[in-house]
Formats: C-alpha cells, sequence, structure tokens
C-alpha cells in the first residue's frame, strides 16, 4: 500500500525529469565546454566560467539587470494593487465597467514580448508619427528622446513591461482582497477609522502573504524577459538597456557561442534560486 502513490507519482516524475531536469543538467555540461552553433564541444574545462569572469560587459549588463528588474518589479506591485484594490471596490458597489476594466488590463497580458516591445516603440518613436511625442508637441511641450537618450531608454522598458504584466499582479492581489473577512472593515468602521487607517492596518497586513509570493514570481518573470527588450531597444542606445536575458539571447544567437550562453544562463538560473529562497525564508518568518 506504501508503494501505490509513488506508483502513481512515477509518470509525473518521469515528464518533469524529461522536460525540466535533462534540459536544466545539458546546460550545465554544455558551460563546461567550448560549443557553438556551428560544431558540437570539443573541449572541456573551466575557461568558460573565467572568460566569463573577465567580461568587461558583465558588469554593465548586471547593472541594467538589476536597476529594469527593481523599477519593473515596483512598478508592477504598485500598478497591480491599485488596479486590484479599484475593482474589488467597484464591485463592492455595483459599479458599471469592472468587467472591462479587467478585460482591457488583462488584453495587455496576453500581447506577445516582441508584438509589445512593437507597440511601444511606435508609442515612443521620435519620428513625427510617434504618438507620445506628438501629443507632447500638440500642448506645448517638448520631444522626449525615449530611446536615444540611455536613461529614458531604461525607463521606456520599465514602462512597457509594467503595461504588460500589471495583469497577473492585479489578478494576485484581487484573490487575495476578496479572501480579506469583511467583517474586519465593518469592526473598523464602527471604531470610526478612515479609509487610509483600513488601508494601513487592516488591506496590507492581509495581502502580505499575496505580495510576497507576487514579488517573487515579477521578479523571476522580469529577469527572464527579453523580447520586449529586444524589439524595443535591441539594448541600446549601446548598452543602456542590454539584461542578462537578452545578453545571454545575443551571446547564443549572434555571436554563437553556446558554452558562453549557457555560462550566463546557469548565473541567472542561481539568482532566480536565491530569489526564491529568500522568498521562502520570509514567507516562513511571516507565517510565524
Amino acid at each position: 500500500m506504501a508503494a501505490r502513490p509513488l506508483l502513481w507519482l512515477l509518470p509525473v516524475a518521469l515528464v518533469l525529469g524529461t522536460v525540466y531536469v535533462i534540459p536544466v543538467a545539458d546546460v550545465v555540461r554544455l558551460s563546461f565546454s567550448d560549443a557553438t552553433l556551428l560544431r558540437p564541444a570539443e573541449n572541456y574545462g573551466l575557461s568558460g566560467y573565467a572568460a566569463m569572469l573577465e567580461a568587461r560587459d558583465l558588469g554593465v549588463v548586471l547593472r541594467n539587470t538589476l536597476v529594469f528588474t527593481v523599477a519593473s518589479v515596483l512598478g508592477l506591485q504598485l500598478a497591480g494593487l491599485c488596479v486590484a484594490l479599484l475593482v474589488a471596490r467597484g464591485d463592492r458597489r455595483g459599479l458599471r465597467g469592472m468587467t472591462a476594466l479587467r478585460t482591457i488590463v488583462l488584453a495587455a497580458w496576453v500581447v506577445p514580448g516582441v508584438a509589445n516591445g512593437i507597440i511601444w516603440q511606435t508609442l515612443f518613436s521620435e519620428a513625427p508619427f510617434g504618438a507620445i511625442n506628438s501629443t507632447l508637441a500638440l500642448i506645448g511641450l517638448p520631444r522626449v528622446a525615449w530611446l536615444s537618450d540611455p536613461d529614458m531608454a531604461m525607463l521606456s522598458a520599465v514602462l512597457a513591461n509594467v503595461w504588460q504584466g500589471t495583469a497577473f499582479s492585479m489578478v494576485v492581489f484581487y484573490a487575495a482582497r476578496r479572501a480579506i473577512d469583511p467583517r474586519l472593515y465593518e469592526a473598523a468602521e464602527v471604531d470610526g477609522a478612515r479609509p487610509l487607517a483600513r488601508f494601513v492596518f487592516i488591506t496590507l497586513p492581509q495581502l502580505k502573504g499575496a505580495i510576497l509570493v507576487n514579488t517573487v514570481l515579477v521578479t523571476i518573470q522580469t529577469l527572464n524577459t527579453f523580447d520586449s527588450i529586444l524589439a524595443l531597444t535591441g539594448g541600446g542606445p549601446g548598452r543602456a538597456t542590454e539584461v542578462l536575458s537578452l545578453h545571454i539571447f545575443n551571446r547564443v544567437f549572434y555571436n554563437y557561442d553556446l558554452g558562453g550562453g549557457s555560462v550566463l544562463a546557469l548565473v541567472l538560473v542561481a539568482i532566480s534560486t536565491v530569489l526564491t529562497l529568500l522568498y521562502i525564508a520570509l514567507l516562513g518568518r511571516g507565517r510565524q
């Protein structure tokens, strides 16, 4: 009887092993090799790791990744929370248009990353047909170099990522907000608590678990985002928006360096793993 559950779990374990474990193991193998997209591995060693540590551009890429990830996660958390609270409040009051609002936000989520980058490239375009700069010109404001200025290019990439990913954060926060016991708010109203006090002392503490979960999920999602940046800026101007995931893509598919790309992929996996372990530690502490 004790072995029967293991028999039922064996097919799932085999599928997961085939889909996840084998590719990761192959990436580990390739990271110790000199393999390229044009020829298989011929030599194995630590030269790939040594080359990664000596790379001058790695520091710039990691800094871009940090800025892009932190700014995107903060934006996704704030935008998702605001939309979720707005929809939850509208549902409680029976306001019309809440379904349309949810649909509009979710529509951005299903847009492919490349299409998302192309959409925002058109909006941020500094040509005469650029929608945002044309609007600024109509109201008498100067045009902005959204994609040619290094600082503004990073901001543009963050805005595009937040626009697309807000729906996921909204779903997480909306579900958590609906799970809060309404009697807590009723008791607070009886005690004369103002809306801001109810938000600070009831809503935020009750959403702590959702905030932690959403932080890790959107962080990992953002760390793996490269398609929208590829279509929006291509990593430029210069290397101003080249994040680690895009750097891996460029190294493998433009430089044909499969071994070096595997090393960087493992770095990305390590960063995601550390963040996940941090999340587990924080969540366990919150439950205690």
